[in-house]
């Protein structure tokens, strides 16, 4: 833990407390999926329309946000998304059935695309010798909060609170990180090139930049695909309770905040490439075997060293896009907005096939991770 903490200063905790918040309003929700689904009498489809639909939302406003990121416009669109954000929080909480509740997810995500995605682009432009360390630090703070979100759902439960009111207090604590987010972004970063898409988009004709965004977004089916169906797997195929659903979340979360730890110790004696090879090939065995072995407490045992196995599929090849784009750290939000149009297909895609064919075979499909990463890792730096 200390060589983690190790080289901390204000700006970089000021932005990981930005992704930390981030991972808990998420955490959250995913535990709460059962709640949610019942209180507001939600089917399987809906559940995948408000997985996806948020997603093409953000593809389609965050290209313009990470323009305006390698802009001198970062500071007041990371202020704006900040706002957006509470604001998308607030409405969640006090959403009375699912039209609403698609509308607040609908501003939430681009709003967390402006806020979240341009800190951590800033968190990039800090250090960029330390881009796999700082990213996986980054990953440790939001596994931090992933772990942390169904621990508060937890407690608010046991002194009779729920979910509504647990968001509530994620949007205030949204406004007092926008706060501080505007005096950090002002120290942290100042840009004064001039926005243009076609700059943006012109990157992803590298071949090694169009290489990293497919597999973050295949590596990204064992983490928050994942994650998003986690709870309801556990009572609706397993037949655990509701508060199982959500330990299910926790553990998964747990695990790779615990292997996020391990893999900044391994980074130091092995090249990232090799490490996501290897994990990939361990998942690939690790998923299927979660998906077969019957009993709760067996499955929760093999979703804890899948999360271990997973840990580092974000932050190592997000920290290489962020080297293949060198000097360009806002057009890793664009382009990454964009190649996230078909990411979002599998959150509903998912759904979809649960809900004709139950979500154990919908989550077959997810085998497709490991599978990617194993073919299209390079060997080595090109």
């Amino acid at each position: 833990m200390t060589r983690v903490l190790r080289g901390l200063r204000g700006p970089v905790i000021a932005l990981l407390a930005i992704e930390l918040l981030d991972e808990l309003v998420f955490g959250a929700r995913e535990a709460a999926w059962p709640a949610i689904r019942e209180e507001l009498d939600l089917s399987y489809a809906q559940i995948g329309l408000l997985l996806s639909v948020p997603t093409y939302a953000s593809a389609l406003l965050e290209p313009v946000f990470g323009v305006l990121g390698d802009s001198r416009w970062r500071r007041v669109v990371v202020v704006v998304g900040g706002i957006g954000m509470a604001a998308a929080l607030a409405l969640v909480a006090g959403a009375p059935g699912f039209v609403v509740l698609l509308v607040a997810f609908a501003l939430l995500f681009p709003s967390t695309g402006a806020f979240v995605s341009l800190s951590q682009a800033t968190l990039m432009d800090l250090e960029p010798e330390r881009r796999e360390v700082n990213m996986t630090r980054w990953s440790i703070a939001g596994g931090v909060g992933a772990f942390t979100g169904p621990v508060l759902l937890i407690v608010f439960a046991a002194v009779g609170l729920g979910w509504r009111e647990l968001y509530a207090s994620f949007a205030v604590l949204a406004l007092v990180l926008t706060a501080l987010a505007a005096a950090t972004h002002s120290r942290a970063h100042t840009h004064a090139g001039r926005p243009s898409l076609r700059t943006a988009f012109a990157a992803v004709r590298r071949p090694l930049v169009a290489r990293w965004l497919v597999l973050l977004e295949f590596a990204d089916l064992l983490l928050d695909v994942l994650l998003g169906y986690v709870a309801l797997y556990l009572v609706d195929e397993a037949g655990a309770s509701a508060r199982v659903g959500g330990l299910g979340v926790a553990v998964w979360t747990g695990a790779g905040l615990v292997g996020g730890l391990g893999v900044i110790v391994l980074l130091r004696r092995v090249d990232g490439l090799r490490y996501l090879r290897a994990s990939a090939l361990a998942a690939l065995i690790l998923f299927p075997a979660f998906l077969l072995v019957p009993g709760v407490p067996a499955k929760l045992a093999l979703l804890a060293v899948v999360g271990l196995a997973t840990a580092g599929w974000y932050s190592i090849p997000k920290a290489r896009l962020y080297d293949a784009l060198s000097g360009q750290s806002g057009a890793a939000v664009t382009l990454g907005s964009v190649a996230g149009l078909i990411a979002g297909t599998f959150p509903l895609a998912i759904g979809l096939v649960a809900e004709r064919y139950g979500i154990q075979t919908g989550l077959w499909v997810l085998v497709a991770g490991p599978v990617v990463l194993l073919l299209g890792v390079p060997r080595r730096v090109t």
